[in-house]
């Protein structure tokens, strides 16, 4: 199969790759990069667990194509801290108790990061429809919106 050459930034770094027509996002940001924090469970769009930001916005790794990135801008849940700090939402979702498992936590991040970003003073529904297409099956939702809200007013 022959490769196509894509250009991206990741995490604020640029990258120039070659990759399969047929390569998922996913598979390129854990398999080849090494970006593990960007979980894989269902595989199919169904659980949010490998959410990413691409432009800033939520979006599904596991059935998004790496071509379909090329001059893109993606940021994982590596990308959040700086310079070893914690991101507010990161720390938030600690101090509230909202990462049990930890499975779901990257993709509820960034789709929490994605929703502050676009909504600074978001209500409880607007977390809860941001969160919307990320499941957990730990927490039961309440700590996670808890440490939203908490992010938004910190």
């Amino acid at each position: 199969m022959k490769k196509e050459l894509i250009n991206l930034t990741i995490n604020g770094a640029p990258y120039e790759l070659e990759v399969e027509p047929n390569l998922i996002l996913n598979t390129l940001l854990r398999d080849r990069l090494g970006l593990t924090g960007t979980k894989i469970s269902c595989g199919e769009g169904e659980c949010g667990a490998c959410t990413v930001l691409v432009d800033g916005k939520p979006m599904l790794s596991c059935s998004m194509l790496a071509v379909a990135a090329n001059g893109k801008n993606i940021t994982t849940i590596e990308g959040l801290a700086k310079d070893g700090e914690l991101h507010i939402i990161q720390k938030k979702f600690i101090e509230k108790g909202a990462i049990q498992c930890g499975y779901c936590s990257p993709g509820m991040i960034l789709a929490v990061k994605a929703l502050l970003d676009e909504n600074p003073n978001p209500t409880s529904a607007d977390v809860k429809k941001a969160i919307g297409g990320n499941l957990c099956r730990c927490t039961g939702y309440v700590k996670i919106v808890d440490a939203a809200l908490a992010a938004a007013k910190a």
